[in-house]
């Protein structure tokens, strides 16, 4: 094993007990003074930033890149100011640590408090997505967590510029620099996958192949989710100008984004009709189109490439979107079921009882009524930023902020009891008496 890779989260793994402990007012210090110095290192950040794209030009002209991979890969003062603003957003969060999520009496005297608490170290690898890098530090600071970062090979002149900033921010602050970590290139990666005792949690960001492999070689919990394939499903009771705004903005507002939609189902009593207000607007935004037997019937004027049975599962992360005609809202559910992500679905209608339906029978992380799935989004949901969004079930899902950050532990404070006494003929009885948060 590489020593360098263990020397370093051996360090980040000591930080990481210190920002556990430290106040709000650190933490939130820290945050703040790095995202004053996004704003005051701005040229400095750029031209790190120059150096990656100018790699990044290469490649995509050798089409080893899409562009939207480069677009995500590209800094501007716009960026940055975001940036810097997510990360004020995320200090003026409410405290996530030392909240008592429940308090029992177990007997007089003997008080049980569920309270959390950070996880430890978080592994976060993730590809071309400067942003990515001050999202995680500073929800992983505020949540008392501290970071090993794994940036792709494109991204990765931008990052160290990005981490410099957070680590001399950190030891201005009085925190130690360790608490926010990088390392690069494969075996790098590799090694910290293997590190179960030091690193808690790793998440993923990029590509399902990225996920994939991650997931294939780890032991260590991992958050994240392979492919984003998100559902509009028409209704028969929809609204259609509002199921166009919907469609539109799901697909074209960000294509390459994990919450844009793929596939758009529509109900066969409106599919002659809404259709063709369908192709024509995707058609304006250049959006290609594919579609089942039954659409291309429909759209015969227009230009839909087939779909096979198996193309459904397809993440195009592009302006292409595929479209199938459903003759009942328990075939879409069906459909959503076999062949999505578990990751955003949404329901267009003004039939409140197929909305209720849809929403408590589609098992995805979102699943919406009447709203794009674009607003699958940390900051959207008001969690200041994000790490990721998880189709897992167990401990976090949808898109993860501070909470999905921290876990909890059980604070019992006693007066000299012992477990005993509570045992055979003269034992003791519990009270297990809820009580009041304090």
């Amino acid at each position: 094993m590489n020593s360098s890779v263990v020397d370093l989260a051996s360090a980040v793994k000591r930080a990481s007990r210190q920002v556990a402990v430290a106040s709000r007012e650190e933490r939130d210090a820290a945050i703040l003074a790095a995202a004053q110095c996004l704003e005051e290192l701005r040229e400095l950040l750029l031209a790190a930033n120059t150096k990656d794209l100018e790699a990044a030009n290469g490649l995509l002209a050798a089409g080893e890149i899409s562009q939207a991979l480069y677009d995500r890969l590209t800094l501007t003062d716009k960026k940055l100011e975001e940036m810097a603003k997510s990360m004020q957003a995320v200090a003026d969060l409410a405290d996530p640590l030392g909240r008592i999520l429940q308090r029992t009496e177990l007997d007089s005297g003997l008080i049980l408090e569920k309270v959390t608490c950070p996880l430890g170290v978080l592994a976060v690898i993730f590809e071309a997505r400067p942003d990515a890098v001050t999202q995680i530090t500073a929800l992983a600071l505020k949540s008392g967590n501290a970071v090993i970062l794994k940036p792709g090979a494109e991204v990765e002149h931008t990052a160290d510029a990005l981490v410099e900033i957070v680590r001399k921010s950190l030891a201005e602050s009085g925190l130690p620099a360790d608490i926010v970590a990088m390392i690069k290139g494969r075996d790098a990666a590799s090694e910290l996958l293997n590190m179960s005792g030091m690193v808690d949690l790793v998440i993923p960001r990029g590509s399902k192949n990225l996920v994939e492999y991650v997931q294939a070689n780890t032991r260590i919990p991992v958050l994240g989710h392979a492919e984003g394939i998100c559902h509009v499903y028409v209704d028969a009771a929809a609204d259609l100008n509002m199921a166009l705004e919907i469609i539109d903005d799901a697909k074209t507002d960000y294509p390459a984004a994990c919450n844009a939609a793929e596939t758009v189902l529509v109900h066969e009593s409106l599919a002659t009709t809404f259709l063709p207000l369908l192709a024509e607007r995707m058609r304006a935004k250049q959006v290609r189109l594919r579609g089942c037997k039954g659409t291309r019937a429909i759209l015969r004027e227009f230009s839909v490439d087939p779909v096979a049975e198996n193309q459904w599962q397809h993440e195009y992360a592009d302006l292409v979107l595929a479209v199938r005609v459903v003759p009942s809202i328990d075939e879409a559910i069906s459909h959503i079921h076999e062949y999505g992500s578990s990751h955003t679905e949404t329901i267009v209608t003004e039939d409140r009882a197929a909305a209720e339906k849809f929403l408590a029978q589609v098992d995805s992380a979102g699943v919406f009524h009447n709203a794009s799935t674009r607003f699958a989004d940390g900051y959207r949901y008001g969690l200041g930023a994000e790490v990721g969004i998880s189709t897992n079930k167990l401990h976090a899902r949808g898109p993860v902020g501070l909470e999905g950050l921290t876990t909890y532990k059980y604070v019992l404070r006693g007066g000299g009891q012992v477990a005993r006494a509570y045992r055979g003929p003269d034992a003791k009885r519990f009270t297990h008496r809820l009580l009041p948060m304090k």
